[in-house]
């Protein structure tokens, strides 16, 4: 199929206000684009700049175009510049951020009015979204930025209720109707998950399911050959209609596009040009991460004690010193390890042959990210889907060992200690099962990079879903 055939579409995309959500969101205008698609993101003026930098050059030659819509700050009662929710002051003012992008919907619809496209492509935290498309008879397409193996989770979870039945928080419950007898336990599941009481986030999360199952179906940043189980299961026992089209970081082909796909970099990678193949250790937890410093220095004693070289990403409160690190921890690791105050340019590190293994929170970006640079993992889980995706990585994909970390973060005075990431960190990177993991890794790496070619799995969903919106919007 030739990209004439689909001129006329014309998409929007409508990201959350979080880095984690709008990077792949813009990953996917630019998949969407090279099969000859008129691509629109939707943002806030305050947003702009870092999606102008990140789409880069599909702007430039008309691909892809942005339209800002003011976001209602004052009337949330949010300071002035607090558009993102990696950029608010203080965890507090969450519930009136999300209040906030839910005044958006006005502003959307009159632009939808406006400009008539042919679907729209909106954020999971933007179940109004569905309603919106409704009144213009366009067609609503959901994305989560997670996995089928998540998705089947989370769907199984809310049907079933399993943590209802076990008598304590630590004891395990197997997860019905889901393949692989995967177990959890209540200290893994969100706090709201716990109680029947639906304000706040958990009403916005029954909210966006519900408008979820009225949508035309879900976009998924996976590939088939990565949870063909899964991917079967969603569609064909849960029902719901879903197109796999990653992994979306993969459209990024040159080193300045991967580049500028996040914040600017502070980091220049000759560093890593001088190690050896599979040699350091990546440390990074996202862009919303942030521990406090006791968490910090464990982290720092344990990667000492491992003997591994590292790159380590620490996201600090602007405030805060530099009292986290032990006496003298940098002077010593000097040219065996090095820390990144700021943002890093992860798909290009993941991509190094000097990479070994990365120590990661399971943000779905990050383990895709890893997945497609065929790189083994350490999980260390914090909240959100990420216990999900520390299942899949450990138990069925079997490339990855965890630190151990079985509850949602916020549990004050529990963290994991030194000798627990010596020790995940030791046996990522060391012995039979540490080269019996990266020989997986790679060969995942290699199917992931098949799946977006011509012919590949992801590329033909991807061609699938194209010609069913042309045909609707003709």
């Amino acid at each position: 199929m030739g990209s004439s055939e689909y001129h006329t579409l014309h998409i929007f995309f409508f990201p959350f206000l979080a880095h984690g959500h709008m990077i792949p969101t813009l990953d996917m205008a630019k998949v969407f684009a090279e099969k000859g698609v008129k691509a629109t993101v939707i943002t806030t003026p305050f947003n702009e700049p870092f999606i102008s930098k990140a789409i880069g050059k599909a702007k430039t030659n008309g691909k892809i175009h942005i339209q800002t819509i003011e976001f209602p700050s004052a009337e949330a009662g949010l300071p002035d510049g607090c558009e993102n929710m990696e950029s608010l002051p203080s965890p507090i003012l969450m519930q009136p951020f999300f209040m906030a992008t839910g005044l958006l919907q006005e502003p959307l619809e009159q632009l939808l009015e406006k400009q008539r496209p042919d679907c729209i492509v909106a954020d999971m935290f933007f179940p109004w979204a569905t309603d919106s498309a409704a009144k213009f008879a366009i067609p609503r397409l959901v994305f989560h930025g997670t996995s089928f193996f998540s998705l089947c989770v989370t769907t199984c979870m809310g049907l079933y209720e399993p943590h209802y039945d076990v008598s304590s928080d630590s004891e395990s419950f197997v997860i019905p109707n889901l393949p692989g007898e995967i177990k959890m336990a209540k200290t893994q599941l969100p706090p709201h998950a716990n109680s029947k009481e639906k304000t706040g986030l958990p009403k916005l999360l029954a909210e966006a399911k519900e408008s979820e199952l009225r949508s035309y179906g879900v976009v998924v940043n996976s590939f088939y050959e990565l949870e063909k189980v899964y991917a079967d299961h969603y569609r064909e026992v849960l029902g719901r209609k879903a197109w796999h089209i990653g992994p979306l970081s993969l459209c990024n082909k040159d080193t300045e596009e991967k580049a500028h796909r996040g914040k600017d970099a502070s980091i220049d990678l000759k560093w890593l040009d001088t190690k050896k193949p599979n040699s350091i250790v990546y440390v990074c937890f996202g862009s919303t991460v942030k521990f406090p410093d006791s968490q910090l220095r464990e982290i720092a004693m344990g990667l000492e004690a491992s003997r591994q070289q590292f790159i380590w990403v620490v996201r600090k409160n602007g405030k805060d010193g530099e009292e986290w690190l032990p006496d003298g921890f940098e002077k010593r690791m000097e040219g065996k390890g090095l820390i990144i105050r700021g943002w890093a340019p992860q798909v290009l590190i993941l991509e190094h042959e000097a990479i070994g293994a990365f120590v990661t929170h399971c943000g779905w970006n990050s383990t895709l990210e890893a997945v497609t640079a065929g790189v083994p993992m350490v999980t260390w889980p914090i909240f959100a889907d990420q216990f999900f995706n520390e299942k899949l990585v450990i138990e069925v994909l079997k490339i990855g060992t965890p630190v151990g970390n079985k509850k949602w973060i916020g549990v004050e005075g529990d963290k994991i200690t030194w000798d627990a990431v010596e020790k995940a960190v030791k046996k990522i990177m060391t012995g039979e099962e540490a080269i019996e993991m990266r020989n997986k890794a790679k060969v995942l790496s290699h199917l992931a990079r098949r799946a977006t070619e011509e012919g590949g799995s992801s590329n033909s969903d991807l061609k699938v879903l194209i010609g069913e919106l042309s045909s609707l919007s003709h």
